[in-house]
C-alpha cells in the first residue's frame, strides 16, 4: 500500500502543527494553493505541498481544520471534489462544532458520494516534542485513521456514530472555556466593586490550584477570544435551545466577543485582568 496522503484545509496554527507532525513521520501532506500570506508561511515551514483545490480528491484523507463559523461552507465547497475523488478520501471535520452541525455536514458529503468521519480535537497544537493533542473520531469511516497510526499524531477512534466525537469535544470545551469565562467575569466584577486584589488574595490562599489556572488561562485567552465566539454558540446548540443552560453559553459567546473587542481596541479590560492576576 502506498504512503498515505493527507490534505489539510487550512493550515492555521492547529492544522499546520498537526500536518508538520504527520510530514515528519513520512506522510505526504498537501494543502490548497491560494491561502493567505500567513497560511502559506506556516504551510511551507511544515513541509506541505501546494496543490490545486480541485485535486484534493486524490488524497486519502481531507482534514477540515477551520473556524467553526465556516466549517459548513468549507464542506459544501469541497463535497463534489471529495465525492468524486480517485481515492475516495475520507473527509474528517475536526472542527469545534455541535453534533447537529456534524450531522448536517455528513449529509452534505454523503449526498455528493463522499465518505465522512466526525472529529474533535482536545488539546493545544502539537510542538516538535511531546504527545500533542488527542484527535477523536467517530462514524462508519473513522477506523480508516488506523492507517495513520504511529505517524506522530494521537488518533483515537470512538465506537459510535457521527456526532459522538463532536459531542465529546463540545462537552470538554464547555467545561474548560466555560470555567475561564466564569473566572474572568467574576474578576472583572470584583474590580468594579473595588475588591479585585482581595479576591485574588483569597483565591490564591484558599483555591491555589484554581487561581494558578486562571493566571495561565485568562491571559492566554485574550488572543483567542474572537475565535472562541462561534465555538461557544456551537456549544449552546449542543446543549439544546429548550434547556436553560443554552442561555449560559450564548451569553458566554457574547462575553468573549466583548473581550475580543477590548483586545482589538483600547485593552482596558485585559489590562485590568493582567493586573489582578499578576503574582504578588
Amino acid at each position: 500500500m502506498s504512503e498515505p496522503v493527507v490534505a489539510i484545509v487550512s493550515p492555521g496554527a492547529m492544522g499546520a502543527a498537526i500536518g508538520a507532525r504527520l510530514h515528519r513521520h513520512g506522510v505526504r501532506v498537501v494543502t490548497p494553493a491560494g491561502r493567505s500570506e500567513a497560511s502559506v508561511a506556516r504551510a511551507k515551514a511544515a513541509g506541505f505541498e501546494f496543490v490545486d483545490e480541485s485535486t484534493l480528491g486524490e488524497a486519502d484523507f481531507v482534514f477540515s481544520i477551520v473556524s467553526p463559523s465556516i466549517a459548513a461552507s468549507v464542506a459544501e465547497r469541497l463535497a463534489a471534489t471529495v465525492g468524486h475523488g480517485s481515492r475516495q478520501p475520507v473527509f474528517i471535520d475536526w472542527n469545534a462544532v455541535s453534533p447537529q452541525t456534524a450531522a448536517r455536514t455528513a449529509a452534505v458529503i454523503g449526498v455528493a458520494g463522499g465518505r465522512f468521519a466526525d472529529g474533535g480535537i482536545i488539546g493545544l497544537p502539537p510542538g516538535p516534542e511531546g504527545p500533542g493533542p488527542l484527535l477523536f473520531a467517530s462514524g462508519n469511516h473513522a477506523a480508516e485513521l488506523n492507517r495513520l497510526a504511529d505517524r506522530g499524531v494521537r488518533f483515537r477512534v470512538l465506537e459510535g456514530p457521527v456526532g459522538k466525537a463532536s459531542g465529546l469535544k463540545m462537552s470538554y470545551a464547555g467545561i474548560t472555556k466555560g470555567t475561564i469565562a466564569l473566572g474572568t467575569a467574576m474578576l472583572l466584577a470584583a474590580h468594579r466593586s473595588g475588591c479585585g486584589p482581595e479576591l485574588a488574595a483569597e483565591l490564591a490562599a484558599s483555591q491555589a490550584q484554581m487561581f494558578a489556572g486562571f493566571q495561565r488561562s485568562v491571559p492566554d485567552m485574550f488572543g483567542k477570544a474572537e475565535r472562541w465566539v462561534p465555538e461557544l454558540h456551537e456549544i449552546a446548540a449542543f446543549v439544546g435551545e429548550r434547556r436553560p443552560e443554552h442561555g449560559i453559553y450564548d451569553a458566554m459567546a457574547q462575553f468573549y466577543a466583548s473581550i475580543a473587542a477590548d483586545v482589538n481596541g483600547d485593552g482596558e479590560l485585559s489590562a485590568i485582568l493582567t493586573e489582578i492576576l499578576k503574582p504578588h
